[in-house]
C-alpha cells in the first residue's frame, strides 16, 4: 500500500475540502482539525463517512438504523446500539474499493488511527474529484449527443424537404406533359431554322462585308497612290516653274500633259462616284437587313430566355443537388459522429457494467461474510441461551439447597434450644442450685422460671 494511486492531502486541505464539498450550514463552520485527526471524536468522523455516503451513493440517513429485510435475527434489540455503526462499516467497505482502498476495517471505524484516516478520506476527495469530473464530461458528451441529434433531425427534415422540391421540380404535371413536350419540340425546330437562317446570312453578309472591306482597300489604295503623284507632279510643277520657258511647243505639249493629267482625275473621280454610289445603294438596302436581322435577334432573345430559363432551372436543379449532397455529408458527418458517441457510451457502460459486477462481487462477498458473521452470533445466541438456562438451573438449585440448609439450621437451632431448655429445667429441677449463680448466668424470664420451679419443688417436698 506504498504506492498510492491517489494524491494524498493534508489534514488541513482535507479539512478545507470537508467544509467547501461534504458539509454544509452549521456541520461545515463547526468542523474543527481536532476533530478528525489526532484524537478524534467518532461522532463526527461517523458524521463525515455517512454525509460521504448520502453524496455519492445516496444512501439516505434512515437506512443506516434498519435492520435488514434479508436477515432473521432472534433478538433484534441486541444490535439496536450497534447497527447504524454496522451499516456504516458495510457501506463504506462497499464504497472504498472503488476509490482504490481495500483494507478498510471495523476498526478504522471504532477506533480510527490518524494515519489511515487520512489515506481513506484522501481517497474519498480524489474520487469524489475524479467523480465531479467525469460527470461534467458525460453532461458535455450527453449535450453534445443531444445539439447532434436535433441537427440530424433538422438535416433529415432539410433533406427530405429538397428531394420533394427536387421532385417536384423534376416531375411534370400530366395534363402539362403533351404542351410541354410539343413545345419542347417547336423550340426546337425553331433553334434549328433561326440557326440555320442565322448562319446563311451572316455568312452572306461576311462575304458581301469581306468585298466591300475590299474595294474600299483598293479604292484607298488608288486614292494614296493619285496623292502621291498629286504629291509628284506639284513638286514638278515647283521645278518647272523655275525652268519654264517662252517656248510655244513646250507649254503646248505641258498644257496636253496636264490635260491628260486632269482627265484621269476626272476619270478616277467618275469612278469614286459610281463606287460611292453603289456603297449607297448598299446602305439603303442594309435597314432593311437590319429590320430582319432585329427580327431573328428577338427570336433569339425569347429563345434565350428560354434557354436561359432553362439554365435557371438545370443551375437550380444543380444547386438543390449539391445542397443534397452536402446535406447528405452532414448526415453521414452526423451518423458517424453519433456511432463514436454511441461507441464512447457502450464503452463507458462497459466500465460501468465491470465496475457493477465489481460491486456485485464485494456486496455477494460482504453479505456472505455477514451471513457468516450472523451465524456466529446466532451460534453464540444459541450458546449462551444454552448457558443462560443452566445458570439459571445451576441458580435455582442453589436456591432450592439454601433454602433446605436455611431449614436444617432452623431445625438444628429449634432442637438445640429444646435440648437446652430440656438440660436447664432438669438440672434446676434435680440440683440444689443457687440464685445468684442463676442470677449471674440467666436472662430474666429463665429466673422467673426457675423461680416457679423452686416453688413447685418446696411445694412437692412439703407434701412429702
Amino acid at each position: 500500500m506504498e504506492a498510492l494511486t491517489f494524491p494524498q492531502y493534508t489534514p488541513d486541505d482535507i479539512i478545507t475540502y470537508l467544509r467547501g464539498l461534504i458539509l454544509t450550514g452549521a456541520e461545515a463552520r463547526n468542523l474543527v482539525k481536532g476533530d478528525v485527526f489526532g484524537n478524534p471524536k467518532l461522532e463526527v468522523l461517523h458524521m463525515i463517512y455517512m454525509r460521504v455516503l448520502q453524496k455519492v451513493c445516496g444512501i439516505r440517513l434512515e437506512h443506516f438504523y434498519m435492520m435488514p429485510l434479508n436477515t432473521s435475527v432472534m433478538y433484534p434489540q441486541i444490535f439496536e446500539g450497534f447497527l447504524p455503526v454496522c451499516n456504516l462499516y458495510i457501506h463504506m467497505e462497499r464504497l472504498l474499493p472503488v476509490c482504490q482502498i481495500n483494507d478498510f476495517q471495523i476498526a478504522d471505524v471504532l477506533n480510527p488511527k490518524t494515519k489511515r484516516t487520512v489515506r481513506f478520506l484522501s481517497g474519498i476527495l480524489n474520487f469524489m474529484h475524479f467523480r465531479e469530473s467525469r460527470r461534467e464530461v458525460y453532461l458535455e458528451l450527453q449535450q453534445n449527443y443531444k445539439a447532434a441529434m436535433e441537427k440530424h433531425q433538422q438535416l433529415e427534415t432539410a433533406n427530405r424537404e429538397a428531394a420533394a422540391k427536387l421532385e417536384k421540380l423534376n416531375t411534370v404535371p400530366v395534363e402539362h406533359q403533351a404542351e410541354v413536350k410539343q413545345l419542347t419540340d417547336n423550340i426546337r425546330e425553331l433553334e434549328q431554322l433561326l440557326r440555320q437562317d442565322y448562319r446563311r446570312k451572316q455568312t452572306a453578309l461576311q462575304e458581301v462585308i469581306a468585298q466591300k472591306k475590299s474595294a474600299i482597300a483598293e479604292s484607298t489604295r488608288k486614292l494614296n497612290e493619285l496623292k502621291v503623284i498629286m504629291a509628284t507632279l506639284k513638286e514638278e510643277q515647283e521645278q518647272l516653274k523655275s525652268k519654264i520657258v517662252e517656248s510655244p511647243e513646250e507649254l503646248k505639249n505641258y498644257k496636253e500633259m496636264m490635260k491628260e493629267t486632269v482627265n484621269k482625275l476626272k476619270r478616277s473621280k467618275q469612278e469614286v462616284i459610281e463606287k460611292y454610289e453603289g456603297y449607297r445603294d448598299l446602305v439603303e438596302v442594309l435597314p432593311s437587313c437590319q429590320l430582319e436581322v432585329q427580327l431573328y435577334q428577338k427570336k433569339m432573345e425569347r429563345h434565350g430566355a428560354n434557354v436561359e430559363r432553362l439554365t435557371s432551372i438545370l443551375s437550380e436543379v444543380s444547386d438543390l443537388e449539391d445542397q443534397l449532397e452536402s446535406t447528405q455529408m452532414e448526415l453521414n458527418k452526423g451518423t458517424t459522429d453519433e456511432t463514436s458517441l454511441k461507441r464512447l457510451v457502450t464503452a463507458k457502460h462497459e466500465k460501468l457494467s465491470t465496475a457493477e459486477i465489481r460491486i456485485q462481487k464485494k456486496r455477494e462477498d460482504v453479505e456472505q461474510y455477514k451471513h457468516t458473521v450472523f451465524e456466529y452470533c446466532n451460534r453464540v445466541q444459541e450458546k449462551r441461551d444454552v448457558v443462560y438456562d443452566k445458570v439459571m438451573a445451576i441458580q435455582k438449585e442453589i436456591h432450592q439447597t439454601r433454602f433446605k440448609i436455611q431449614q436444617l439450621n432452623d431445625n438444628a437451632e429449634k432442637q438445640e434450644r429444646k435440648a437446652k431448655v430440656r438440660g436447664f429445667f432438669l438440672f434446676v429441677f434435680f440440683s440444689p442450685l443457687n440464685k445468684s449463680y442463676l442470677e449471674d448466668d440467666c436472662p430474666a424470664q429463665l429466673l422467673k422460671g426457675t423461680e416457679i420451679l423452686m416453688g413447685l419443688k418446696q411445694g412437692i417436698i412439703v407434701c412429702l
